[in-house]
Protein backbone atom coordinates (compact mmCIF):
# COMPACT_ATOMS: atom_id res chain seq x y z
CA UNK A 1 0.00 0.00 0.00
CA UNK A 2 1.35 3.37 -1.01
CA UNK A 3 1.79 5.94 1.74
CA UNK A 4 0.27 9.34 0.95
CA UNK A 5 1.60 12.52 2.53
CA UNK A 6 -0.18 15.69 3.64
CA UNK A 7 1.30 19.02 4.55
CA UNK A 8 -0.69 21.35 6.70
CA UNK A 9 0.11 25.05 6.64
CA UNK A 10 -1.21 27.02 9.56
CA UNK A 11 -1.65 30.77 9.58
CA UNK A 12 -1.30 31.24 13.28
CA UNK A 13 -2.78 34.59 14.27
CA UNK A 14 -2.16 34.18 17.97
CA UNK A 15 -3.48 30.71 17.63
CA UNK A 16 -5.65 31.04 14.55
CA UNK A 17 -5.39 29.13 11.39
CA UNK A 18 -6.50 28.34 7.81
CA UNK A 19 -5.12 25.24 6.20
CA UNK A 20 -4.25 23.44 3.03
CA UNK A 21 -3.69 19.72 2.80
CA UNK A 22 -1.01 18.51 0.48
CA UNK A 23 -0.89 14.83 -0.24
CA UNK A 24 2.44 13.59 -1.39
CA UNK A 25 3.84 10.30 -2.56
CA UNK A 26 6.27 10.09 0.36
CA UNK A 27 5.63 13.38 2.11
CA UNK A 28 2.44 15.13 3.16
CA UNK A 29 1.49 18.76 3.89
CA UNK A 30 -1.47 20.84 5.16
CA UNK A 31 -1.73 24.65 5.00
CA UNK A 32 -3.64 26.52 7.72
CA UNK A 33 -4.98 30.13 8.25
CA UNK A 34 -5.57 32.41 11.32
CA UNK A 35 -7.87 31.51 14.21
CA UNK A 36 -7.84 28.83 16.89
CA UNK A 37 -11.14 27.66 15.44
CA UNK A 38 -9.34 26.91 12.17
CA UNK A 39 -6.12 25.52 13.57
CA UNK A 40 -7.65 22.90 15.85
CA UNK A 41 -9.74 21.17 13.13
CA UNK A 42 -6.69 21.10 10.87
CA UNK A 43 -4.60 19.44 13.56
CA UNK A 44 -7.38 16.97 14.31
CA UNK A 45 -7.88 16.08 10.66
CA UNK A 46 -4.14 15.71 10.16
CA UNK A 47 -3.92 13.50 13.22
CA UNK A 48 -6.79 11.31 11.99
CA UNK A 49 -5.18 10.90 8.57
CA UNK A 50 -1.96 9.81 10.26
CA UNK A 51 -3.44 7.42 12.81
CA UNK A 52 -6.39 5.95 10.92
CA UNK A 53 -5.36 6.13 7.26
CA UNK A 54 -1.60 5.56 7.49
CA UNK A 55 -0.75 8.91 5.92
CA UNK A 56 2.18 11.10 6.78
CA UNK A 57 1.26 14.70 7.50
CA UNK A 58 3.29 17.86 7.95
CA UNK A 59 1.75 21.13 9.12
CA UNK A 60 3.05 24.40 7.70
CA UNK A 61 2.09 26.96 10.33
CA UNK A 62 1.90 30.61 9.30
CA UNK A 63 2.72 32.32 12.58
CA UNK A 64 2.16 35.84 13.87
CA UNK A 65 2.54 36.84 17.51
CA UNK A 66 2.02 33.50 19.18
CA UNK A 67 4.50 32.95 21.99
CA UNK A 68 6.50 29.70 22.20
CA UNK A 69 4.60 28.73 25.37
CA UNK A 70 1.20 29.31 23.80
CA UNK A 71 2.28 27.52 20.66
CA UNK A 72 3.37 24.50 22.71
CA UNK A 73 0.06 24.47 24.61
CA UNK A 74 -1.85 24.46 21.33
CA UNK A 75 0.17 21.88 19.43
CA UNK A 76 1.48 19.40 22.00
CA UNK A 77 -1.84 17.59 22.65
CA UNK A 78 -2.07 16.81 18.93
CA UNK A 79 1.54 16.08 18.06
CA UNK A 80 3.26 14.69 21.17
CA UNK A 81 2.59 10.99 20.57
CA UNK A 82 2.65 10.77 16.76
CA UNK A 83 4.80 11.97 13.89
CA UNK A 84 2.92 15.15 12.91
CA UNK A 85 5.65 17.76 12.34
CA UNK A 86 4.79 21.47 12.27
CA UNK A 87 6.86 23.93 10.21
CA UNK A 88 6.48 27.63 10.98
CA UNK A 89 6.06 30.17 8.17
CA UNK A 90 6.36 33.87 9.10
CA UNK A 91 3.17 35.77 8.38
CA UNK A 92 3.41 38.61 5.88
CA UNK A 93 2.99 42.18 7.10
CA UNK A 94 -0.45 43.37 5.94
CA UNK A 95 -0.32 46.87 7.43
CA UNK A 96 0.24 48.46 4.01
CA UNK A 97 -2.58 46.58 2.24
CA UNK A 98 -5.36 46.44 4.82
CA UNK A 99 -6.86 49.19 6.93
CA UNK A 100 -6.48 48.82 10.70
CA UNK A 101 -10.28 49.01 10.85
CA UNK A 102 -10.78 46.14 8.39
CA UNK A 103 -12.89 43.24 9.62
CA UNK A 104 -11.53 39.83 10.47
CA UNK A 105 -12.34 38.02 7.19
CA UNK A 106 -10.58 40.73 5.20
CA UNK A 107 -7.54 40.59 7.47
CA UNK A 108 -7.24 36.79 7.37
CA UNK A 109 -7.55 36.59 3.59
CA UNK A 110 -5.06 39.44 3.12
CA UNK A 111 -2.57 37.70 5.38
CA UNK A 112 -2.87 34.43 3.50
CA UNK A 113 -2.63 36.18 0.13
CA UNK A 114 0.46 38.18 1.09
CA UNK A 115 2.12 35.04 2.49
CA UNK A 116 1.74 33.08 -0.79
CA UNK A 117 5.35 33.70 -1.94
CA UNK A 118 6.74 32.26 1.31
CA UNK A 119 4.34 29.32 1.19
CA UNK A 120 5.42 28.62 -2.39
CA UNK A 121 9.08 28.73 -1.44
CA UNK A 122 8.50 26.39 1.50
CA UNK A 123 6.64 23.84 -0.60
CA UNK A 124 9.08 24.00 -3.49
CA UNK A 125 11.95 23.22 -1.10
CA UNK A 126 10.27 20.08 0.19
CA UNK A 127 11.76 16.82 -0.95
CA UNK A 128 9.73 15.14 -2.16
CA UNK A 129 7.28 17.87 -3.02
CA UNK A 130 3.63 17.36 -1.98
CA UNK A 131 1.32 15.84 -4.56
CA UNK A 132 -2.01 17.11 -3.19
CA UNK A 133 -3.04 20.45 -1.68
CA UNK A 134 -5.73 20.91 0.99
CA UNK A 135 -6.78 24.40 2.13
CA UNK A 136 -9.46 26.04 4.22
CA UNK A 137 -11.87 28.66 2.91
CA UNK A 138 -9.57 31.57 3.73
CA UNK A 139 -6.68 30.16 1.71
CA UNK A 140 -8.15 29.50 -1.72
CA UNK A 141 -6.03 32.18 -3.39
CA UNK A 142 -3.18 29.74 -2.85
CA UNK A 143 -4.72 27.47 -5.46
CA UNK A 144 -2.14 29.11 -7.76
CA UNK A 145 0.55 27.14 -5.93
CA UNK A 146 -1.30 23.86 -6.45
CA UNK A 147 -1.77 24.64 -10.14
CA UNK A 148 1.84 25.69 -10.54
CA UNK A 149 3.08 22.39 -9.12
CA UNK A 150 0.36 20.26 -10.71
CA UNK A 151 -1.24 19.24 -7.40
CA UNK A 152 -4.91 18.30 -6.96
CA UNK A 153 -6.51 20.82 -4.60
CA UNK A 154 -9.22 20.27 -1.99
CA UNK A 155 -10.96 22.64 0.41
CA UNK A 156 -11.58 21.75 4.04
CA UNK A 157 -14.72 23.52 5.31
CA UNK A 158 -14.63 23.56 9.10
CA UNK A 159 -18.28 24.66 9.30
CA UNK A 160 -21.39 22.65 8.50
CA UNK A 161 -23.18 21.69 5.28
CA UNK A 162 -25.97 24.28 5.62
CA UNK A 163 -23.36 27.04 5.87
CA UNK A 164 -21.57 25.51 2.87
CA UNK A 165 -24.78 25.72 0.85
CA UNK A 166 -25.24 29.43 1.63
CA UNK A 167 -21.53 30.13 1.13
CA UNK A 168 -21.21 28.56 -2.30
CA UNK A 169 -24.53 30.04 -3.46
CA UNK A 170 -23.65 33.59 -2.30
CA UNK A 171 -22.24 34.79 -5.66
CA UNK A 172 -25.60 33.88 -7.27
CA UNK A 173 -27.52 35.63 -4.49
CA UNK A 174 -25.35 38.69 -5.07
CA UNK A 175 -26.84 38.99 -8.55
CA UNK A 176 -30.39 37.97 -7.65
CA UNK A 177 -31.07 39.95 -4.47
CA UNK A 178 -31.50 43.72 -4.55
CA UNK A 179 -30.60 45.79 -1.49
CA UNK A 180 -29.25 44.62 1.84
CA UNK A 181 -29.94 41.02 2.83
CA UNK A 182 -30.93 42.11 6.34
CA UNK A 183 -33.69 44.29 4.86
CA UNK A 184 -35.33 41.45 2.93
CA UNK A 185 -38.86 40.55 4.03
CA UNK A 186 -38.59 36.88 3.11
CA UNK A 187 -35.96 34.28 4.06
CA UNK A 188 -32.95 33.91 1.78
CA UNK A 189 -33.53 30.84 -0.40
CA UNK A 190 -30.78 28.26 -0.98
CA UNK A 191 -31.62 25.56 -3.55
CA UNK A 192 -32.51 22.33 -1.78
CA UNK A 193 -31.58 23.67 1.69
CA UNK A 194 -33.46 25.25 4.57
CA UNK A 195 -33.86 29.03 3.88
CA UNK A 196 -31.89 31.49 6.00
CA UNK A 197 -33.58 34.32 7.85
CA UNK A 198 -32.21 37.71 6.72
CA UNK A 199 -30.94 38.56 10.21
CA UNK A 200 -29.13 35.22 10.48
CA UNK A 201 -26.89 35.43 7.40
CA UNK A 202 -23.15 35.22 8.01
CA UNK A 203 -21.38 38.38 9.15
CA UNK A 204 -19.92 39.48 5.78
CA UNK A 205 -23.45 39.44 4.29
CA UNK A 206 -24.80 41.88 6.90
CA UNK A 207 -23.41 44.86 4.98
CA UNK A 208 -23.03 44.53 1.21
CA UNK A 209 -21.22 47.88 1.04
CA UNK A 210 -18.39 46.72 3.29
CA UNK A 211 -15.09 45.41 1.88
CA UNK A 212 -15.60 42.22 3.91
CA UNK A 213 -18.52 41.28 1.66
CA UNK A 214 -16.46 41.50 -1.55
CA UNK A 215 -13.72 39.42 0.06
CA UNK A 216 -16.34 36.88 1.15
CA UNK A 217 -17.69 36.54 -2.40
CA UNK A 218 -14.18 35.96 -3.73
CA UNK A 219 -13.74 33.24 -1.09
CA UNK A 220 -16.95 31.58 -2.20
CA UNK A 221 -15.85 31.54 -5.82
CA UNK A 222 -12.45 30.14 -4.81
CA UNK A 223 -14.08 27.27 -2.92
CA UNK A 224 -15.97 26.17 -6.04
CA UNK A 225 -12.67 25.85 -7.92
CA UNK A 226 -11.44 23.05 -5.66
CA UNK A 227 -11.33 19.45 -6.87
CA UNK A 228 -13.45 18.40 -3.91
CA UNK A 229 -14.87 19.58 -0.56
CA UNK A 230 -14.33 18.08 2.88
CA UNK A 231 -17.02 19.23 5.33
CA UNK A 232 -16.90 18.93 9.11
CA UNK A 233 -20.27 17.19 9.47
CA UNK A 234 -21.73 13.70 9.05
CA UNK A 235 -24.46 12.15 6.95
CA UNK A 236 -27.20 11.74 9.57
CA UNK A 237 -26.71 15.19 11.09
CA UNK A 238 -27.53 17.23 7.94
CA UNK A 239 -29.13 14.96 5.34
CA UNK A 240 -31.07 17.76 3.59
CA UNK A 241 -28.12 20.11 3.02
CA UNK A 242 -25.78 17.29 2.03
CA UNK A 243 -28.34 15.94 -0.45
CA UNK A 244 -28.63 19.43 -1.96
CA UNK A 245 -24.87 19.86 -2.32
CA UNK A 246 -24.62 16.49 -4.06
CA UNK A 247 -27.85 16.31 -6.04
CA UNK A 248 -29.54 19.69 -6.48
CA UNK A 249 -29.01 20.71 -10.09
CA UNK A 250 -28.36 24.36 -9.28
CA UNK A 251 -25.91 23.78 -6.43
CA UNK A 252 -24.17 20.99 -8.33
CA UNK A 253 -23.54 23.34 -11.24
CA UNK A 254 -22.11 25.97 -8.88
CA UNK A 255 -19.64 23.56 -7.30
CA UNK A 256 -18.99 22.13 -10.75
CA UNK A 257 -20.10 18.61 -9.82
CA UNK A 258 -17.14 18.15 -7.46
CA UNK A 259 -17.31 15.42 -4.79
CA UNK A 260 -18.49 16.31 -1.27
CA UNK A 261 -16.85 14.35 1.56
CA UNK A 262 -18.24 14.27 5.11
CA UNK A 263 -15.36 13.89 7.57
CA UNK A 264 -16.97 15.02 10.82
CA UNK A 265 -17.29 15.33 13.61
CA UNK A 266 -13.74 16.63 13.76
CA UNK A 267 -13.69 17.60 17.43
CA UNK A 268 -11.41 17.13 20.38
CA UNK A 269 -12.05 14.16 22.65
CA UNK A 270 -11.32 13.98 26.33
CA UNK A 271 -8.48 11.68 27.25
CA UNK A 272 -7.43 11.71 30.94
CA UNK A 273 -3.83 12.84 31.37
CA UNK A 274 -1.87 13.92 34.43
CA UNK A 275 -3.25 15.73 37.45
CA UNK A 276 -6.77 17.14 37.59
CA UNK A 277 -7.19 20.90 37.32
CA UNK A 278 -8.91 22.86 40.07
CA UNK A 279 -12.13 23.23 38.08
CA UNK A 280 -12.34 19.46 37.48
CA UNK A 281 -11.80 18.78 41.17
CA UNK A 282 -14.70 21.16 41.86
CA UNK A 283 -16.91 19.38 39.31
CA UNK A 284 -16.10 16.03 40.98
CA UNK A 285 -17.98 17.27 44.06
CA UNK A 286 -21.17 18.26 42.21
CA UNK A 287 -24.25 16.08 41.55
CA UNK A 288 -24.74 14.47 38.16
CA UNK A 289 -26.02 16.76 35.40
CA UNK A 290 -26.35 19.74 37.78
CA UNK A 291 -23.87 22.26 36.32
CA UNK A 292 -24.25 24.74 33.45
CA UNK A 293 -20.96 25.46 31.67
CA UNK A 294 -20.67 29.00 30.27
CA UNK A 295 -18.05 29.90 27.65
CA UNK A 296 -17.99 32.01 24.50
CA UNK A 297 -14.98 30.49 22.75
CA UNK A 298 -11.61 31.93 21.82
CA UNK A 299 -13.07 35.00 20.09
CA UNK A 300 -16.38 35.68 21.81
CA UNK A 301 -16.63 38.75 24.05
CA UNK A 302 -19.58 40.44 25.74
CA UNK A 303 -20.38 44.05 26.60
CA UNK A 304 -20.01 45.21 30.17
CA UNK A 305 -23.80 45.47 30.52
CA UNK A 306 -24.30 41.95 29.16
CA UNK A 307 -21.75 40.49 31.57
CA UNK A 308 -23.65 42.06 34.47
CA UNK A 309 -26.99 40.65 33.29
CA UNK A 310 -25.49 37.20 32.66
CA UNK A 311 -23.96 37.16 36.14
CA UNK A 312 -27.25 38.09 37.77
CA UNK A 313 -29.10 35.53 35.66
CA UNK A 314 -26.76 32.76 36.78
CA UNK A 315 -27.09 33.81 40.41
CA UNK A 316 -30.89 34.08 40.27
CA UNK A 317 -31.20 30.64 38.64
CA UNK A 318 -29.71 29.06 41.77
CA UNK A 319 -28.09 26.46 39.53
CA UNK A 320 -24.47 25.39 39.77
CA UNK A 321 -22.21 26.86 37.09
CA UNK A 322 -18.71 27.02 35.66
CA UNK A 323 -18.17 30.35 33.87
CA UNK A 324 -15.16 31.21 31.73
CA UNK A 325 -15.09 35.00 32.19
CA UNK A 326 -13.25 37.50 30.00
CA UNK A 327 -13.13 41.30 30.27
CA UNK A 328 -15.85 43.14 28.32
CA UNK A 329 -15.09 44.56 24.89
CA UNK A 330 -18.30 46.32 23.90
CA UNK A 331 -19.86 44.77 20.84
CA UNK A 332 -16.59 44.29 19.02
CA UNK A 333 -17.64 41.03 17.34
CA UNK A 334 -14.11 40.22 16.21
CA UNK A 335 -13.16 40.56 19.89
CA UNK A 336 -10.12 38.48 20.79
CA UNK A 337 -10.09 36.46 17.58
CA UNK A 338 -6.38 36.96 17.08
CA UNK A 339 -5.49 36.69 20.75
CA UNK A 340 -4.27 33.68 22.64
CA UNK A 341 -6.78 31.83 24.76
CA UNK A 342 -4.35 31.18 27.61
CA UNK A 343 -3.72 34.67 28.94
CA UNK A 344 -4.44 35.26 32.59
CA UNK A 345 -5.72 38.06 34.79
CA UNK A 346 -4.73 39.28 38.24
CA UNK A 347 -6.41 37.51 41.14
CA UNK A 348 -9.33 39.08 42.94
CA UNK A 349 -12.89 39.90 41.85
CA UNK A 350 -12.98 41.55 38.41
CA UNK A 351 -14.55 44.99 38.50
CA UNK A 352 -16.81 44.08 35.57
CA UNK A 353 -18.72 41.51 37.67
CA UNK A 354 -21.51 42.62 40.05
CA UNK A 355 -20.13 43.67 43.42
CA UNK A 356 -19.97 40.68 45.75
CA UNK A 357 -20.87 38.20 43.00
CA UNK A 358 -18.02 35.78 43.69
CA UNK A 359 -18.72 35.83 47.43
CA UNK A 360 -22.44 35.20 47.03
CA UNK A 361 -21.97 32.38 44.51
CA UNK A 362 -18.85 30.72 45.92
CA UNK A 363 -20.78 27.56 46.92
CA UNK A 364 -22.70 27.22 43.65
CA UNK A 365 -20.29 28.54 41.06
CA UNK A 366 -16.74 28.32 39.78
CA UNK A 367 -15.35 31.27 37.79
CA UNK A 368 -12.41 30.64 35.45
CA UNK A 369 -10.29 33.49 34.07
CA UNK A 370 -9.79 33.40 30.29
CA UNK A 371 -9.25 29.68 29.59
CA UNK A 372 -10.60 26.32 30.74
CA UNK A 373 -10.23 22.66 29.63
CA UNK A 374 -13.49 22.73 27.70
CA UNK A 375 -13.63 19.16 26.41
CA UNK A 376 -12.81 17.77 29.84
CA UNK A 377 -15.51 19.95 31.39
CA UNK A 378 -18.15 18.96 28.83
CA UNK A 379 -17.26 15.30 29.30
CA UNK A 380 -17.78 15.49 33.06
CA UNK A 381 -20.87 13.73 34.41
CA UNK A 382 -21.84 16.71 36.56
CA UNK A 383 -22.29 19.00 33.53
CA UNK A 384 -25.87 19.17 32.30
CA UNK A 385 -25.80 22.11 29.91
CA UNK A 386 -23.57 24.43 27.88
CA UNK A 387 -24.23 28.13 27.33
CA UNK A 388 -22.25 28.59 24.12
CA UNK A 389 -21.56 31.10 21.36
CA UNK A 390 -22.36 28.30 18.86
CA UNK A 391 -18.99 28.21 17.17
CA UNK A 392 -19.02 24.97 15.18
CA UNK A 393 -16.04 23.51 17.06
CA UNK A 394 -17.73 24.08 20.43
CA UNK A 395 -21.03 22.83 19.05
CA UNK A 396 -19.46 19.55 17.93
CA UNK A 397 -17.64 19.17 21.25
CA UNK A 398 -20.96 19.57 23.06
CA UNK A 399 -22.76 17.09 20.81
CA UNK A 400 -19.88 14.63 21.10
CA UNK A 401 -20.20 14.89 24.90
CA UNK A 402 -23.99 14.49 24.87
CA UNK A 403 -24.62 17.95 26.39
CA UNK A 404 -27.63 20.12 25.48
CA UNK A 405 -27.08 23.83 24.90
CA UNK A 406 -28.20 27.43 25.30
CA UNK A 407 -27.45 28.90 21.87
CA UNK A 408 -26.00 32.38 22.39
CA UNK A 409 -24.78 33.27 18.87
CA UNK A 410 -22.33 36.16 18.50
CA UNK A 411 -20.61 36.32 15.11
CA UNK A 412 -19.61 34.58 11.84
CA UNK A 413 -22.08 31.80 10.94
CA UNK A 414 -23.10 31.23 14.58
CA UNK A 415 -26.66 32.52 14.08
CA UNK A 416 -27.22 29.77 11.51
CA UNK A 417 -25.70 27.24 13.88
CA UNK A 418 -28.09 28.38 16.62
CA UNK A 419 -31.06 27.86 14.29
CA UNK A 420 -29.83 24.40 13.33
CA UNK A 421 -29.49 23.46 17.00
CA UNK A 422 -32.83 24.85 18.17
CA UNK A 423 -35.16 24.26 15.20
CA UNK A 424 -33.74 21.30 13.29
CA UNK A 425 -31.91 19.21 15.87
CA UNK A 426 -33.90 20.48 18.88
CA UNK A 427 -31.00 20.16 21.31
CA UNK A 428 -30.84 23.80 22.41
CA UNK A 429 -32.83 26.80 23.60
CA UNK A 430 -31.95 30.39 22.76
CA UNK A 431 -32.81 33.98 23.70
CA UNK A 432 -35.94 35.49 22.14
CA UNK A 433 -33.83 38.20 20.48
CA UNK A 434 -30.33 37.78 19.07
CA UNK A 435 -27.74 38.74 21.72
CA UNK A 436 -26.01 40.93 19.13
CA UNK A 437 -29.18 43.02 18.76
CA UNK A 438 -30.27 43.38 22.37
CA UNK A 439 -28.86 42.72 25.82
CA UNK A 440 -30.30 39.48 27.18
CA UNK A 441 -31.84 40.30 30.55
CA UNK A 442 -31.17 38.45 33.78
CA UNK A 443 -34.72 37.05 33.94
CA UNK A 444 -34.35 35.41 30.54
CA UNK A 445 -30.94 34.02 31.46
CA UNK A 446 -32.42 32.57 34.65
CA UNK A 447 -35.30 31.01 32.71
CA UNK A 448 -33.06 29.37 30.09
CA UNK A 449 -30.64 27.97 32.67
CA UNK A 450 -33.46 26.52 34.77
CA UNK A 451 -35.05 25.05 31.65
CA UNK A 452 -31.86 23.28 30.65
CA UNK A 453 -30.82 21.98 34.07
CA UNK A 454 -34.06 21.15 35.85
CA UNK A 455 -36.89 21.45 33.30
CA UNK A 456 -38.62 18.70 31.34
CA UNK A 457 -37.65 20.40 28.07
CA UNK A 458 -34.01 20.24 29.12
CA UNK A 459 -34.29 16.54 29.86
CA UNK A 460 -35.85 15.92 26.43
CA UNK A 461 -33.06 17.85 24.71
CA UNK A 462 -30.48 15.86 26.63
CA UNK A 463 -31.96 12.61 25.35
CA UNK A 464 -31.89 13.93 21.79
CA UNK A 465 -28.30 15.14 21.99
CA UNK A 466 -27.26 11.75 23.41
CA UNK A 467 -28.71 10.14 20.29
CA UNK A 468 -26.73 12.59 18.16
CA UNK A 469 -23.61 11.63 20.11
CA UNK A 470 -24.23 7.98 19.30
CA UNK A 471 -24.71 8.86 15.63
CA UNK A 472 -21.45 10.80 15.61
CA UNK A 473 -19.57 7.88 17.13
CA UNK A 474 -21.08 5.54 14.57
CA UNK A 475 -20.08 7.86 11.71
CA UNK A 476 -16.46 7.84 12.88
CA UNK A 477 -16.24 4.10 13.46
CA UNK A 478 -14.64 1.76 10.94
CA UNK A 479 -17.16 1.41 8.10
CA UNK A 480 -19.07 4.41 9.47
CA UNK A 481 -20.16 7.11 7.01
CA UNK A 482 -17.39 9.62 7.80
CA UNK A 483 -14.71 6.93 7.88
CA UNK A 484 -15.81 5.63 4.47
CA UNK A 485 -16.06 9.17 3.11
CA UNK A 486 -12.50 9.92 4.24
CA UNK A 487 -11.34 6.72 2.55
CA UNK A 488 -13.03 7.87 -0.66
CA UNK A 489 -11.25 11.21 -0.36
CA UNK A 490 -7.87 9.46 -0.04
CA UNK A 491 -8.74 7.22 -3.01
CA UNK A 492 -9.68 10.25 -5.10
CA UNK A 493 -6.40 11.93 -4.22
CA UNK A 494 -4.48 8.84 -5.25
CA UNK A 495 -6.44 8.54 -8.48
CA UNK A 496 -5.64 12.14 -9.40
CA UNK A 497 -1.99 11.67 -8.54
CA UNK A 498 -1.85 8.60 -10.82
CA UNK A 499 -3.51 10.53 -13.65
CA UNK A 500 -0.87 13.26 -13.41
CA UNK A 501 2.07 10.85 -13.62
Amino acid sequence: MCVVDFIEVCDHFDGSCNYFFDIVYKDKAILCSPGVGHLVPALLLGRRLVTQHNLQVTILSVTTTTTPTTRSQLLTPFTADIHLPVIQIPAADISSVVSPDAKVVTKICAMMRQTIPTIRTTISSMDPRPDVFLADIFSTESWVIAEEFGMPKYVFITGNAWFTGLFTYSPVLDKKVAGQYVEQREPVEIPGCKPVRPEEVVDPMLDRDDEDYRVYLNQAIGVTLADGMLINTWENLEPQSLHALRNNEILRSIVKNKPVYTVGPIAKKYEPVGLKSEVIEWLDKQPERSVIYVSFGSGGMLSAEQIIELAWGLELSQQRFVWVVRPPAGYDKDGSFFKSGHSGEPNGEPEYLPEGFLTRTKKMGFVVRSWAPQVEILSHTSVGGFLTHCGWNSTLESISSGVAMIAWALYAEQRMNATLLTEELKVAVRPAVLPTKKVVGREEVEKMVRCLIEGEEGKAMTEKVKRLKEGAEEALSVNGSSYISTCKFVDDCWSRIQQSI
